[in-house]
């Protein structure tokens, strides 16, 4: 008995199926659909022509989920515009909407999130001497993005405050 090929339709229905149920587990680009259905062995031409249906309807839409990562890695991470494009960029997004998404954050922005960050971290280290503070914050920030000019000052930022809570 020989194992017969599945049809057209069924491997377009499969596609169909594996599309949607990635899209009901969260938002994807249209890059990690791509490499989903290319590991579910799926040929290229039935999956492209589906995925272009998705994306006509509004199902997938990178502009979009590009934003919606904008927004919560910035409001739930702190994380900054350079993290979140390179975060975006391996997801598979272009890059003019990459830079599109990203348009919206400001340096000042950029700025006061790190400020916070830095303020917030520094309540709990309070024990630690200030070197190993400022090693720390350093680092954590650095692992957020932010670069060193607006490190140093986020940390200084953070000092004034520390300083002026215990007056």
């Amino acid at each position: 008995m020989t194992e017969t090929a599945p049809s057209r339709e069924k491997l377009e229905s499969r596609a169909r199926n594996v599309l949607l149920f990635q899209l009901s587990k969260g938002a994807k680009s249209k890059s990690q659909l791509r490499a989903i259905l290319v590991k579910r062995e799926i040929p290229e031409d039935i999956f492209e022509p589906v995925l272009d249906r998705f994306e006509e309807a509004g199902l997938i839409d990178d502009a979009q989920f590009a934003n919606v990562i904008v927004n919560s890695r910035r409001r739930y991470k702190g994380l900054s515009k350079s993290a979140i494009k390179r975060e975006l960029s391996t997801k598979g997004v272009a890059v003019e909407v990459i830079e599109e998404a990203i348009s919206e954050i400001t340096s000042e922005q950029e700025f006061e999130t790190a400020k916070e960050l830095a303020v917030k971290r520094l309540r709990t280290m309070s024990r630690l001497e200030p070197a190993v503070q400022d090693r720390r914050l350093s680092g954590y920030l650095a692992r957020k993005g932010y670069g060193g000019g607006i490190v140093y000052a986020a940390i200084r930022y953070a000092r004034e405050q520390a300083v002026k809570s215990e007056a």
